[in-house]
């Protein structure tokens, strides 16, 4: 019998199909409640509230993959983290795309000016912008062209980009006086990165 720390690639395989579909389970809730016309009676603010917050969901649970494959020995949980940062891409895209689309109709000009005066805006914008060369490098192809090392210095912007978006967040929700997630994003941010920290001291100790 397959132990949980030694599955076969096959078994690996069928979690990634069913962490597919979980992964999808976001948008197609927000396309049959727009069908159904359960949007809420602020069609622009759930749909912008929802893919926002799977992004972070997403992108929280990537960062926790090393961590957490750390402390469980679970190495099969690496080979779900490409599909799990995909995933916070492909919510962020259309977070910027329900802003870009509704919020300002495609006007670029009018759409730049709103990234230039409103903070919070500004801040998830730029996080934006950094997620897309990470999406665009995340095949084995695009490694091996840039090579290890370049790789792997352009994939720790995720480091940046994780707490951009949670300022985003954070700002966001004190206009409206709501602190409790963007409390609850920075607490498990803080402790993955303590726990990043504290790996990387231990292995300069045993060295």
């Amino acid at each position: 019998m397959t132990s949980i720390k030694n599955l076969s690639a096959k078994q690996v395989g069928y979690i990634k199909v069913l962490v597919f579909i979980l992964g999808l389970m976001p948008i197609t809730r927000i396309v049959l409640a727009g069908f159904l016309g359960y949007l809420s009676a602020n069609p622009l603010e759930f749909i912008t509230r929802n893919t926002g917050d799977w992004t972070l969901y997403f992108l929280c649970i990537t960062f926790a993959i090393t961590p957490l494959r750390r402390l469980t020995k679970l190495n099969w949980l690496l080979r779900l983290r490409r599909m799990l940062g995909l995933f916070g891409f492909f919510y962020a895209c259309l977070h910027f795309t329900t802003f870009l689309w509704f919020d300002h109709f495609f006007d670029l000009a009018d759409m730049w000016m709103d990234v230039l005066e409103r903070p919070f805006i500004t801040v998830g914008f730029i996080a934006f912008v950094l997620l897309i060369p990470l999406a665009a490098t995340s095949t084995n192809a695009m490694v091996r062209r840039l090579g290890g090392k370049r790789w792997q210095w352009l994939h720790n912007l995720f480091y940046l980009i994780l707490p951009l978006g949670i300022l985003h967040y954070w700002w966001m929700k004190a206009g409206k006086n709501l602190l409790a997630q963007p409390i609850l994003f920075a607490t498990i941010i803080s402790i993955l990165f303590l726990l990043r920290v504290l790996h990387k001291l231990r292995t300069k100790k045993a060295v």
